[in-house]
């Protein structure tokens, strides 16, 4: 029995790591499938498996064997696109189309590997996505001037470590190995008459961070975490390439291109109560400094200065706070039900917001189920259920023309993990 459960494992780890990963969001919250079930509200708290690796570093001294654990997210989103109109800098109409529903299917991977060394050691090492997006509108789009494809990733290995003072108090560090790849499309207007141009920008680099995180437990029944995730500093290298329209005009062909990036901290504070055998009770809010996202700024050597060199896109966004209340029941030795709430707030801006990721305040409701057929295997399914605020696209630019949008979104996601104790 543990041996099939065991080659299972490794199967599912097996394709998750070699899944592209992309979602419909800069920011990421699946990399727990436990978690996602109760809408990721006590994550710093609740040190259930193993991971609490990415949730709380210091709640892997709460783990007492040896566990695997490989899950994978899946995200189905959907765009309604109404309300439009566009013109070129020329103050010119642009026509085109607004179909919406710009994000593919995408999945995120994630896995954990957690070992007690002693009553107070534990040392892991985990493999998640933190950051990523893709929107990619179809050909023709109306606002094409102002960014019709945009994919950003991170790829995250962290190799952690935990220590246990005493019966209440746990800490935990892990540094973070980071790699991100980015690419932006967009259209130029080129004149009456001339083919539009394209500008495809792609870059790529690896950086270091670290998570850090503590958790106190004030009874066997009530702990509470906090988890600080630093910021980490990118500068993309790779190239712009200009094309199609460009073809006709001295100014085609490929450029090197650099980009400076900087990926957020966020400071994650929850607290997790057992009011009973049966019921669990979560509450958490993670505040995020977005407000480090002031503008895409890509230079471009050997092109001249102007509209192209440096290409700028305005985002200017601002811290953002998100909350969470969730529950669990177990209705027997096997089986546990998960449900939670949550409500992330925007970090954009209907001044500065871009079709590229033209999102708004969102909120999520979620149910989780977990299955023990035994002491050392854990499945854990999740489905998530999210809307935003309908959303404004104001973007004015002299060099780009305008585009105003209101966009609709929505998504679906859905989880599933495995977790095998050694």
């Amino acid at each position: 029995m543990k041996t099939t459960w065991l080659k299972t494992a490794l199967a599912v780890a097996v394709g998750a790591l070699s899944t592209q990963a992309m979602a419909a969001g800069f920011a990421l919250n699946e990399q727990s499938i436990s978690g996602m079930g109760t809408s990721f509200a006590g994550r710093s708290s609740s040190a259930d498996d193993a991971t609490t690796l990415f949730g709380n570093p210091a709640g892997m001294s709460r783990l007492k064997r040896e566990e695997v654990s490989f899950g994978m997210a899946a995200i189905h989103a959907k765009t309604d696109i109404k309300d439009t109109s566009a013109t070129t800098a020329f103050g010119t109409p642009v026509s085109g189309s607004n179909d919406g529903d710009m994000v593919p299917f995408t999945a995120v991977p994630m896995g954990y590997y957690v070992k007690p060394i002693d009553e107070k050691w534990a040392v892991g090492v985990g493999l998640y996505v933190p950051f990523g997006m893709i929107s990619d509108y179809e050909g023709g789009y109306q606002g094409r001037y102002h960014g019709d494809y945009s994919e950003v990733r991170v790829i995250t290995v962290q190799p952690t470590i935990s220590y246990r003072f005493n019966e209440k108090l746990s800490v935990g560090f892990g540094p973070t190995l980071n790699r991100i790849d980015g690419e932006l499309q967009s259209a130029t207007y080129l004149g009456p008459g001339i083919p539009d141009g394209r500008v495809n920008v792609k870059g790529d680099d690896t950086a270091v961070g670290f998570n850090a995180g503590i958790l106190y437990e004030f009874t066997p029944h009530t702990r509470m975490g906090l988890t600080y995730r630093s910021k980490v500093e990118y500068t993309l290298e790779g190239d712009t390439e200009l094309k199609e329209g460009f073809g006709l005009t001295q100014l085609g062909g490929k450029y090197d291109a650099s980009l400076d990036l900087t990926t957020p901290e966020s400071i994650d504070v929850s607290v997790t109560h057992e009011l009973n055998d049966q019921w669990t009770l979560y509450a958490g809010a993670m505040l995020t400094r977005w407000s480090r996202f002031e503008a895409i700024v890509i230079e471009n050597e050997g092109l001249p200065s102007g509209p192209l060199n440096p290409i700028i896109e305005d985002q200017e966004w601002h811290d953002t706070w998100s909350y969470a209340l969730g529950a669990a029941y177990k209705l027997n030795r096997e089986w546990t039900l998960r449900t939670g709430l949550a409500f992330d707030q925007s970090p954009t801006n209907n001044v500065d917001r871009s079709p590229r990721i033209p999102s708004g305040d969102r909120t999520a409701v979620s149910f989780g189920l977990g299955w023990n057929p035994t002491d050392d295997i854990t499945v854990d399914l999740a489905y998530s259920y999210l809307w935003e605020e309908d959303t404004k696209v104001r973007r004015n630019s002299p060099t780009r023309g305008t585009y105003n949008a209101t966009y609709e979104n929505s998504a679906h996601g859905f989880g599933a993990a495995l977790s095998y104790r050694f």
